[in-house]
C-alpha cells in the first residue's frame, strides 16, 4: 500500500532568515495524522539566509541526519566538533543524553538548503556521538547509496535504530529498484526533479509511505533524487 503526502500539503514556515518545510508535525505545525511514520519523526526541509542560523541548542535521545542539498552548513556541539557540511556528505548526531550545538550557513553570500531528519532510537540514555562522511556523486547515481544503518561501516553513519538511510540520483530514463523484506517497511522523500514510484507520479518535496509492498520500481522522466528509509 503506498500513501502520497504531496509537498503543498507539508507544513510552512517562513521566518525570513528560515523557510522551512516540515513533512511531519514540528515547532508550531501540528497535524495529528503526520507525527511521523514508524521510527521516523522528522524530515524539515530547510533554506536558510547567507549568514543566518540555528543558534546554540540542545537536543537528547533522538537521532540526528543532515544531508545538504545546495550551499554549505557550519557545525559546532560541546562534543568539540567544528565542521562544514556540504552536498554529498552525511552528518549523524547521536544526541543520547544530551548534546548542544549550533548550524549557521557558512556562507555570508549564498543560502543553504539542507534537510534536517530525526529518527527516534530504540534505546535511550547512550553517550552521545558525531559522524560525517564525504562520498563521491558518482556513488549514487543510477543506484542507491547507503547512508545509514544500524551498524554502520565505512563511509556510512550509525543508527541506534533499526532503520536505513539510502540515496540515489536517476537522470532521464533511468529505472531502479530496490526490495523490501517482509515485515518492512519504507518512506520515501523526493528530494528533487520528477520520478514514479510503483506507478506513481511524485515531485520535489512529495513523499510516499510504503507498506505490505515487495519492492519499490523507481522511475525518472528527467533528472531527480530520492531518499528512501527503509524502517521496521
Amino acid at each position: 500500500m503506498l500513501t502520497i503526502r504531496k509537498s503543498e500539503d507539508r507544513g510552512h514556515a517562513d521566518h525570513g532568515w528560515l523557510d522551512s518545510h516540515h513533512t511531519f508535525s514540528f515547532a508550531n505545525y501540528y497535524d495529528p495524522a503526520h507525527m511521523g511514520f514508524r521510527s521516523l519523526r522528522v524530515i524539515n526541509d530547510d533554506r536558510v539566509a547567507a549568514g543566518r542560523g540555528f543558534g546554540a541548542h540542545a537536543h537528547r535521545d533522538m537521532e540526528i541526519l543532515t544531508y545538504v542539498l545546495n550551499g554549505k552548513l557550519a557545525h559546532k556541539d560541546n562534543m568539540g566538533h567544528t565542521e562544514v557540511l556540504g552536498p554529498n556528505e552525511i552528518q549523524k548526531m547521536s544526541a543520547g543524553t544530551g548534546v548542544i550545538h549550533s548550524e549557521f550557513n557558512a556562507s555570508e553570500a549564498e543560502p543553504v538548503h539542507f534537510l534536517q531528519i530525526w529518527i527516534e532510537p530504540a534505546v535511550t540514555g547512550v553517550k552521545p556521538s558525531y559522524e560525517q562522511f564525504k562520498f563521491d556523486a558518482a556513488e549514487k547515481q543510477g543506484r542507491f547509496r547507503l547512508l545509514a544503518s544500524p551498524n554502520g561501516a565505512e563511509g556510512v553513519a550509525s543508527l541506534h535504530q533499526d532503520a536505513k538511510v539510502s540515496v540515489a540520483a536517476l537522470a532521464a530514463g533511468d529505472t531502479l529498484s530496490y526490495p523490501l523484506a517482509v515485515g518492512r517497511a519504507a518512506w520515501v522523500h523526493v528530494v528533487e526533479g520528477a520520478v514514479t514510484v510503483n506507478g506513481n507520479s511524485l515531485f520535489g518535496g512529495d513523499a510516499v509511505a510504503v507498506e505490505n509492498e515487495s519492492k519499490l520500481e523507481f522511475a525518472a522522466s528527467g533528472p531527480g533524487e530520492v531518499l528512501v528509509f527503509d524502517l521496521a
